[in-house]
């Protein structure tokens, strides 16, 4: 399933793209155990830089990997966190599209498994997994019919497993890509999950398949939209500004992140996710009732787009 996402979306993005810029793959082995592809396309017209990775790894990984692989800190404690090295497996496809318009949004999306077997110091201790991903949008600027489509899709396919799951995982995306330290979200959310194994393996493998291929209807549109949209310096700026609020969240917060590299990860495909330019300036605060301060407000108070 996710080799078979990776050639889809890469091929939809080349066909975007266009002028023969192609995506560059690279096949790398994690000396722990398993490995993975990364497949990046960078300086093109529409995308700036565009990124489709597939692992599968295994191994043994440190009590602070397990800690920060499950986000539940009591289960953590409970299942390894005073025992040994705990072996693992964990397989999954993860995207990050930054575009070159200001007005298409950055898009990131993530499925993946993982289980987990006892410690090796505390045989007792019960087997674990679970699933685990989401998809989101971040604009530089709320453009209410595509964060609207963007959500309707995600919305389409919870619904057909539970009607409980959007509300759910919205909420929870809303919660999960939060910047402390700023006060605000990411972007304008879309669904987010973890830990989940509350229904059988191939119910879920079947749910987070069709949240994977749910993520071509739900971008493309918007790109097609959008990479056309005359733009100016000004616009491009406050892009590199919110980039600034792209790479903070994945340095500092982003589970996967801490993961990969508390695990030995390759570095190139953990840190992909990070945009070719981004900016930082001093103390910056757009004009109240601009365009750039209501995609801040957003940011700052979630809504509900449908």
């Amino acid at each position: 399933m996710i080799r078979r996402v990776q050639a889809e979306v890469c091929a939809a993005l080349e066909a975007v793209e266009g002028g023969g810029v192609q995506f560059r793959e690279d096949a790398w082995t994690r000396p722990g155990g398993g490995g993975g592809i990364s497949r990046v396309l960078q300086g093109g017209s529409v995308f700036e830089k565009a990124a489709v990775n597939v692992s599968v790894v295994y191994g043994v990984m440190p009590p602070e990997a397990y800690r920060a692989a499950r986000p539940d800190a009591a289960a953590a404690a409970a299942e390894g966190e005073k025992a040994g090295p705990v072996p693992f497996f964990a397989a999954g496809v993860s995207s990050v599209i930054h575009p070159v318009n200001p007005f298409v949004p950055t898009m990131h999306f993530n499925y993946r498994y993982f289980e987990t077997e006892a410690p090796k110091d505390a045989p007792g201790a019960p087997r674990q997994w679970w699933f685990g991903g989401g998809t989101d949008l971040t604009p530089s600027y709320i453009i209410e019919e595509d964060v609207k489509h963007f959500h309707s899709v995600q919305k389409e396919v919870c619904d057909k497993f539970d009607p409980s799951f959007y509300p759910k995982f919205k909420k929870w995306c809303d919660e999960y890509f939060y910047i402390k330290h700023r006060g605000e979200r990411r972007g304008v959310g879309g669904i987010f999950f973890d830990d989940l194994n509350d229904h059988d393996q191939e119910t879920l493998l079947q749910f987070a398949t069709e949240c994977a291929d749910s993520v071509l209807p739900a971008y493309i549109p918007i790109i097609e939209r959008r990479k056309d949209t005359p733009f100016t310096e000004e616009h491009k700026a406050w892009q590199q500004l919110r980039r600034g609020r792209y790479v903070e969240f994945n340095l500092v917060y982003d589970r996967g992140t801490t993961f990969g590299l508390k695990t030995g990860g390759r570095i190139e495909s953990i840190l992909v996710s990070l945009p070719l330019t981004a900016r930082w300036e001093y103390d910056h605060k757009p004009e109240v009732g601009t365009e750039e301060w209501k995609l801040l407000d957003t940011c700052i108070n979630p809504k509900e787009w449908i």
